[in-house]
């Protein structure tokens, strides 16, 4: 039956390879379901409850992908779109998070839309690469800037804005610890580095901070009435959060559409163009997922590069994907450990999410201004500004003016055009 249903035999794999595979892809990104209830929780969210419905969405998502588009593909929350939500929408700007995550989940039908009217693929091409690289590795900056934040190594200083914090403090070194033990792990080809990290700083946590107390292992999931059912998303129909909606939606885009076309590459499956079998398929069940994730108050989700993991070990078909959703639907009774795990602990896992998108940076045309001034003012002002949307938007913008003044106006899309304008005028009549 799952030869017939996930052609293993034609894909040159086995059950057992799968299983493997799920396992494998699992335990690279099961971090996200103790980083991504530390990010929200900042927002006023519960964490327990952020915990299971994390676990819920990307079961189902996965599980959905698994099964309509036979793909070894895993989705959850992505990284940066939570901590935009919760540090700037919410933190920065003030939003209720009910209104910031409505603001998410209308950005996920922007993205649905462009699958269904099937420009997605078209669109995402029509931006250029300084751009679309910019866009990511300022994703990473401004989530390393967190990281940083959380684990106290870098602080506030009213007269330099920022300033190294107190290498004293127990905290402060348990979060650098946690950041080496990452990239160590990682550099020696193990795959569960984040989750390792996690587990040893949450234990010394228990030893030397007594602010840290340990709640249990196993629970049934509490009641999600707290998150589920609680979105505003009438109230995120604000003309002020347009901007805000727009880069939801692009960051989202280019995240889930790299990924697919990624780890699709790296399967075997993908052909020169990045086109890969059932790719209709999953493109509609990444962009439902994603709005159903805001639609439950997780954030949108997305595909996951982390899915390489379980590829490189010989994961070939839907049937990963649907091991590693079971092993999420597991995971919802060890909520009480989301009520462990300092912010300290999760640090290490921004950064060194950071690192990985920045290292796009090499694909940059640095020796072409007109390309390199749009990439370096994206990546640079998202950490600067604090805000994914003011980086996307200067970076757009920026494009427009080098390649108008230098004479070169027919580089410039209609798609990269519009958006400039739209932020342009944003700007002028919002803010």
């Amino acid at each position: 039956m799952l030869d017939k249903l996930f052609q293993l035999k034609q894909k040159q794999t086995s059950v057992k390879t799968e299983v493997v595979a799920g396992i494998t892809t699992f335990f690279t990104m099961v971090y996200i379901v103790f980083v991504n209830p530390s990010i929200l929780g900042v927002a006023g969210m519960d964490s327990q409850v952020v915990f299971v419905t994390t676990c819920l969405i990307a079961a189902f998502g996965t599980i959905a992908m698994g099964l309509f588009s036979n793909l070894p593909i895993a989705l959850a929350p992505a990284m940066g779109l939570n901590a935009f939500f919760a540090f700037v929408v919410v933190q920065k700007l003030g939003y209720s998070w009910q209104i910031g995550m409505g603001a998410i989940f209308w950005g996920s039908v922007g993205l649905f839309l462009l699958t269904l009217l099937q420009v997605r693929y078209w669109f995402m091409s029509a931006i250029p690469l300084g751009l679309r690289v910019g866009i990511g590795a300022g994703i990473g900056l401004f989530i390393a800037l967190i990281g940083f934040k959380n684990m106290g190594l870098v602080v506030a200083n009213p007269a330099t804005l920022v300033a190294l914090g107190e290498l004293h403090d127990p905290k402060v070194l348990m979060g650098i610890l946690g950041f080496f033990i990452i990239v160590v792990l990682s550099a020696k080809g193990i795959h569960s580095g984040v989750l390792v990290s996690i587990v040893v700083i949450t234990g010394l946590a228990l030893i030397f901070d007594p602010s840290v107390t340990f709640n249990g292992v196993l629970s049934t999931p509490p009641s999600l009435e707290a998150v589920v059912g609680q979105v505003d998303i009438a109230g995120a129909l604000d003309t002020a959060l347009l901007g805000i909606i727009f880069s939801f939606m692009l960051v989202n885009l280019f995240d889930s559409s790299g990924t697919l076309i990624a780890v699709t590459n790296k399967a075997g499956i993908a052909d020169k163009t990045g086109r890969f079998p059932k790719m209709k398929q999953a493109l509609y069940v990444d962009s439902v997922s994603a709005m159903a994730g805001s639609y439950m108050g997780t954030s949108a989700i997305s595909t996951y590069i982390e899915s390489g993991s379980g590829v490189s070990v010989g994961g070939r078909t839907g049937l990963t994907a649907i091991v590693v959703g079971l092993l999420f639907l597991l995971t919802i009774f060890f909520s009480p450990l989301a009520a462990v795990v300092p912010p300290y602990a999760t640090a290490g896992a921004l950064v060194f999410v950071g690192i990985l998108m920045a290292s796009s940076l090499i694909e940059v045309k640095w020796d072409d201004l007109t390309e390199a001034t749009p990439a370096f003012i994206t990546t640079a002002m998202m950490p600067f500004t604090y805000s994914i949307t003011e980086g996307i938007a200067f970076g757009f913008i920026s494009y427009c003016v080098m390649k108008l003044c230098t004479g070169r106006l027919k580089e410039i899309n209609a798609p990269v055009a519009v958006v400039s304008l739209l932020f342009i005028a944003k700007f002028i009549w919002v803010g």
